[in-house]
């Protein structure tokens, strides 16, 4: 459960045997789910995630709180730091993981041609329970260090809302 580095840059908030540690039995009947494919989707995972933190009303708030500065457009607040993510770490870790089950590994592998096909029927909860473990990750907002002290003060925590959009 520890964030992957490479060159000193967080990559992944997950590795490997986190995905094994969430369905060991997709492994067991699908040979071809490596440990270099399941990383990659792991990273990709994670940039999904800082894109959608960085993409919320909540970012943009608590940067312009954070910062005291002004902004011509929204394109100007940065990007989240994902070394300044201290607090629920594992909460990012298992975020991570059903985004990747969800959105890159069960697809990967899954028999589109049949309804009933079992990973079709778990990308549906792996997905649902990213919406509702990002949800709650946003309205807590109590994991950023702001100011890089290794520390997340009273201050930097900034509770948010996080709406679901009913797509019909």
């Amino acid at each position: 459960m520890a964030f992957i580095r490479e060159n000193g840059v967080i990559i992944s908030f997950a590795e490997y045997q986190d995905v094994v540690d969430k369905d060991q039995r997709l492994f067991e009947s699908n040979e071809g789910l490596t440990d270099s494919s399941i990383e990659k989707f792991l990273i990709r995972a994670t940039e999904r995630i800082l894109t959608k933190i960085r993409s919320t009303a909540w970012w943009k708030e608590y940067y312009l709180k954070q910062s005291g500065i002004s902004i011509n457009t929204v394109a100007d607040i940065p990007a989240v730091d994902p070394d300044k993510i201290l607090g629920r770490t594992e909460d990012f870790t298992d975020l991570c993981v059903f985004i990747a089950m969800g959105d890159f590994i069960l697809p990967s592998i899954a028999d589109f041609g049949n309804e009933d096909n079992a990973e079709r029927q778990k990308m549906g909860y792996y997905v649902n329970k990213a919406e509702k473990m990002f949800s709650e990750l946003i309205t807590a907002g109590d994991w950023y260090d702001f100011d890089g002290d290794s520390t997340v003060e009273s201050t930097e925590k900034t509770p948010g809302r996080y709406q679901l959009k009913r797509i019909r």
